[in-house]
């Protein structure tokens, strides 16, 4: 069983914790599901299979899939945990974060989210302030239960303190066996935070056909894949794998019951810093 973690808010002033939640630990990640109905069927398996995690993004134009996807589910809808994200080209300011939100929600068809992320770090740095302003009203307005960033650096996150009243409960980066980032996890987790990691297979075939990882992954018993994944789980992160293939959903889930205990020395000297998409936590 996919284990839960508890997600909140400091506040800047008193360092307390505020709107503490509970968030599955493993999701699905529905990014580049484009084609008609492939990402709700996607969804619906996942959630028919186990997974109680969906992770979108307005970017990712399958808002309205996943919604529809949760609102047939045959679940409550206070069991499952819907995250998206407030794509960077409309991070430009206060009310426009708020619209965006709401915008979300009605393409979720969802009277509200659990969690809402800032996709990266608003270009525009004078905007960055009221950006978050708007996420935190989006909370107070109930619009969502939780927000968070995606894609910040550990200097985006110190400035945070310049201007937030409460702190991120979640930073979504890039984490696999080939880029682990523990400086930037740790940076995350000073601010009351938890790693949300996504891309753990790094969008592609570099990490599966790693002949170290094959090795670690023989050893435990389980495929390359599953062995990136529940490393990524087993550093206390958050993490997404994509998949819209009914086993491969089904096998990334299973990940959780693999055992890596031994493995610990030779996953560490895997580290390179690969970045396998995008990277704006090393912008200004």
């Amino acid at each position: 069983m996919v284990e839960d973690v508890t997600i909140g808010h400091s506040n800047v002033l008193t360092g307390k914790r505020e709107s503490e939640i509970k968030m599955p630990r493993l999701g699905l990640g529905v990014w580049q599901m484009i084609g008609e109905g492939e990402c709700k069927s996607a969804v619906s398996h996942a959630l028919n299979s186990g997974y109680r995690l969906i992770d979108t993004a307005r970017a990712y134009s399958n808002e309205q899939e996943t919604g529809e996807a949760v609102i047939e589910s045959d679940l409550p809808r206070e069991e499952i945990f819907v995250v998206t994200k407030l794509r960077r080209v409309e991070a430009v300011g206060y009310e426009e974060t708020i619209a965006q939100c709401k915008s979300s929600l009605e393409k979720l068809g969802l009277e509200y989210m659990d969690l809402y992320l800032v996709h990266a770090p608003p270009e525009d740095i004078e905007a960055r302030p009221n950006v978050w302003k708007g996420m935190e009203e989006c909370l107070a307005l109930g619009l969502t239960r939780s927000i968070g960033v995606s894609n910040y650096g550990a200097h985006h996150l110190d400035e945070m303190r310049s201007y937030a009243t409460v702190l991120p409960s979640i930073n979504q980066i890039e984490i696999h066996v080939l880029n682990q980032r523990p400086a930037l996890c740790a940076a995350t987790r000073a601010i009351g935070a938890i790693p949300m990691g996504y891309s753990p297979l790094a969008r592609g075939q570099k990490i599966l056909v790693d002949e170290r990882l094959k090795k670690i992954a023989d050893s435990a018993g389980c495929t390359p894949a599953q062995a990136a994944i529940k490393w990524v789980y087993d550093t206390g992160a958050i993490v997404i794998p994509k998949s819209s293939n009914p086993e491969r959903i089904e096998e990334n889930l299973a990940s959780i019951e693999i055992n890596l205990a031994g493995s610990e020395e030779a996953i560490a000297s895997m580290e390179e810093g690969y970045v396998s998409g995008w990277n704006p936590t090393i912008e200004h």
